[in-house]
């Protein structure tokens, strides 16, 4: 009897999106480490230097040809936002948030990759999806205003910006995947968004590597070789194997991965605010994910 290959593929896509967030999620604690010894300009971009070099070798030695110059834009949006904003602005909350309260606002990252999915994939939620949308991205921004005392702290801010970059790229990245294949979308972005990044990191970048302790050079190593490289084979190629909002939601365990990475690696102590505003979100995620999607076929958007 033939398995059904609808199922494999959806066995696959939801077991590369799961590598994806697991390895995703250790990636704000990571680099919350690495800004005790580095500057958070260094980290943020510093990490996509060291991963355009692995992407270079990577893309000379499987001999793969440049995509056309009329996708260069599409590839500049996954760079901006994967490869620039989402790191620079994460490295600079991490400088002064904790990770557990950063990972409780990137428990909207599901919801805005969904959203982001409607404007580059062509998905069309239903009213419901739009009002578990709007609720928990309230509830995110009650947690931030009660966090900082009634006032948005600027590590909050930059967060909310991270999560717009990111979820941007990723709906982008998701698209381009499925021309180019998911890891050659990352290289690509890497490599192109380099020369741009070289001088700005060479600017911020430490005296005297030798200096710098162990633990900070391990996070900054994280970061660039899984966050902003491996993890992004995984997680394109389940996005456009299985859909950017049915995969996406998978974030949805992200927050509690990375609350707990905080714990283990960083000491930090978890709060009940912090857990009661994490389950609240994922609630309104799941309930939002609950309610139909369609998708406009028609290909692969240029």
């Amino acid at each position: 009897m033939s398995k059904d290959p609808h199922s494999q593929q959806d066995l696959m896509s939801f077991g590369y999106g799961f590598l994806g967030v697991l390895i995703f999620s250790l990636t704000l604690p990571a680099t919350r480490i690495a800004v005790t010894g580095f500057d958070p300009v260094f980290v943020g971009l510093g990490r996509a230097i060291v991963a355009a070099g692995l992407s270079l070798i990577l893309l000379l030695v499987t001999r793969q040809k440049m995509p056309p110059a009329r996708f260069f834009p599409n590839f500049a949006i996954v760079a901006g936002g994967v490869v620039i904003g989402f790191p620079l602005l994460s490295a600079i909350a991490m400088r002064d948030a904790a990770a557990a309260h950063g990972a409780v606002i990137t428990g909207i990252l599901p919801l805005a990759t969904a959203l982001c999915g409607v404007w580059r994939a062509g998905e069309r939620p239903s009213p419901q999806f739009w009002l578990f949308a709007c609720l928990g991205s309230t509830l995110v921004i009650c947690f931030a205003l009660l966090s900082g005392g009634g006032a948005m702290k600027w590590a909050d801010l930059a967060m909310f910006g991270a999560v717009g970059a990111a979820a941007l790229g990723y709906a982008e990245g998701a698209v381009l995947s499925r021309t180019f294949g998911s890891w050659q979308v990352i290289c690509w972005s890497l490599l192109l968004s380099a020369p741009l990044l070289l001088p700005i990191v060479w600017q911020h970048a430490p005296a005297n590597f030798f200096a710098v302790a162990p633990k900070p050079m391990l996070g900054f190593l994280y970061v660039s070789v899984f966050s902003m490289f491996l993890g992004f084979f995984a997680w394109y190629r389940g996005l456009a194997l299985g859909g950017i909002a049915r995969v996406g939601q998978l974030q949805l365990v992200q927050p509690f991965f990375t609350i707990f990475g905080s714990v283990v690696l960083l000491g930090e102590r978890l709060t009940i605010d912090t857990i009661g505003f994490a389950i609240a979100v994922i609630i309104c995620v799941a309930l939002g994910k609950r309610t139909a999607l369609a998708t406009i076929t028609g290909g692969d958007r240029g």
